[in-house]
């Protein structure tokens, strides 16, 4: 099931205040090319990549399985023109091929097992086009997250102001849980959230395993080498073997 951040209404509709537009957007906007194509989003949360898919002509189809979040996203301005279908990336099944399939967001963390990562990897590839694209992102694991997670934040929407913080709960082997707490004026939400940490090799076997093959790593949104020491991101392309 997903996080109450995604589930919850109250939750979605201020999503794009801590997750809107940026240096990744771009990055992923521009592998599209300037031709349109049949994109898949996994995991779109509330549309804001496949929104900027179809304002410029591209066939989009978004899938995630938090119906809050597909709400908003159906309210976008370019939300008509957008397939929208609520599935698990797991589940999802189509008769459609694509020739670009992204999932953003380090939403790959979130598959805790093998068998969830190894079923989105069928996903994907049981979807692509021949000659198709899949890229996709997860932080790389040699970074203290926990240091940088321990932080209070405060949103505002029109005169409303939200205050939210987040506290990592623990460390152990590769996952890492956290809680994050939204306080609105009539009301406090909290919701808990735990991520898996892969190391390349790691995620590069469970693609090989799955029929699929890294084209290439970049370490940031400038597509510069992945780092093992220093580099945020894992951010890999791939295609099917």
């Amino acid at each position: 099931m997903p996080d109450r951040h995604y589930e919850d209404p109250s939750l979605a509709e201020i999503y794009d205040l801590t997750s809107g537009w940026s240096i990744d957007r771009d990055f992923y906007l521009a592998l599209a090319g300037g031709s349109p194509k049949r994109i898949l989003d996994l995991g779109c949360g509330t549309g804001l990549l496949c929104d900027a898919y179809a304002a410029l002509g591209h066939d989009v189809t978004g899938v995630d399985p938090a119906k809050a979040m597909l709400d908003v996203a159906k309210r976008k301005p370019h939300g008509s023109e957008v397939e929208w279908i609520e599935a698990s990336a797991q589940e999802f099944r189509s008769e459609k091929e694509f020739d670009l399939i992204i999932m953003t967001g380090n939403a790959f963390q979130v598959f805790l097992t093998d068998a969830d990562i190894l079923a989105t990897f069928a996903t994907m590839r049981a979807h692509l086009a021949e000659d198709g694209l899949i890229a996709f992102e997860s932080r790389n694991p040699a970074i203290d997250w926990p240091a940088r997670w321990n932080r209070d934040f405060e949103l505002r929407t029109g005169d409303t102001i939200i205050h939210q913080s987040r506290r990592v709960l623990k460390k152990e082997g590769d996952r890492i849980a956290f809680e994050t707490y939204y306080l609105f004026p009539d009301k406090k939400l909290v919701s808990y959230s735990e991520l898996r940490f892969l190391t390349r090799s790691e995620v590069e076997d469970r693609l090989l395993r799955s029929g699929l093959e890294v084209e290439a790593v970049y370490g940031d949104w400038e597509s510069r080498p992945f780092d093992g020491a220093t580099s945020d991101d894992m951010i890999f392309l791939v295609r099917s073997v």
